[in-house]
């Protein structure tokens, strides 16, 4: 996984103002949540790490024209999803980001490392059913749950990333959270506070 000491900068920026600019406005809070959102659209360590560092890199480019008060995370997660969608273009055998199958990673990661995770993980047998639950819904869904559940970003926040209308991101949340609890309830479970919690 990505630390966060391991994000790298442009060398030739060392010492510039602008680097000194990043490193405050950026720093390496938001690489946690950054790799779980990589490895919830690519399920795939890789291509997540790579697309961490390449959204860091770009942030780095960018961060000049970055307005005062913006939602820094907001910004970096729309890079990021912005970043694999480009990629995906330049691979002319991934139609569609929906159609994209992967590992397990991606679940583990996102239930593993997220900041209520004790919450949600009141037993090893919960955690994998939870796991399975989240890792058996469409990229579309799993992120939308990631941003609101997981990052706790406003539905503004989600629509900026996502680019759609806030509207958009409600409805396929509530059609999200309605997918999740059905397949908790097709595998006989639902981890006590979760279902009540993060599903209704």
């Amino acid at each position: 996984m990505v630390r966060s000491h391991e994000i790298s900068y442009n060398a030739s920026m060392a010492g510039s103002q602008q680097e000194t600019c990043a490193t405050n406005v950026l720093g390496s809070e938001y690489v946690d949540g950054l790799y779980r959102y990589a490895m919830v659209i690519t399920r795939n360590r890789a291509d997540a790490e790579d697309l961490v560092q390449e959204t860091y890199v770009h942030a780095l480019e960018a961060v000049e024209r970055l307005r005062e008060n913006s939602n820094i995370k907001g910004w970096l997660f729309t890079i990021l999803r912005n970043l694999w969608f480009n990629q995906l273009r330049k691979r002319r055998n991934s139609p569609t980001i929906m159609e994209m199958d992967g590992d397990d990673y991606t679940a583990d990661s996102l239930v593993g490392n997220a900041r209520d995770a004790h919450a949600i993980l009141v037993s090893n047998e919960d955690s994998i059913i939870v796991r399975s639950a989240i890792n058996s819904l469409p990229v579309e869904f799993r992120e939308v749950i990631l941003l609101r559940e997981f990052e706790e970003l406003s539905y503004q926040e989600i629509a900026n990333v996502l680019g759609c209308p806030a509207g958009t991101v409600m409805s396929r949340l509530a059609r999200a959270r309605a997918k999740l609890r059905t397949a908790l309830t097709d595998m006989g479970s639902a981890p006590n506070g979760f279902e009540k919690r993060n599903l209704s």
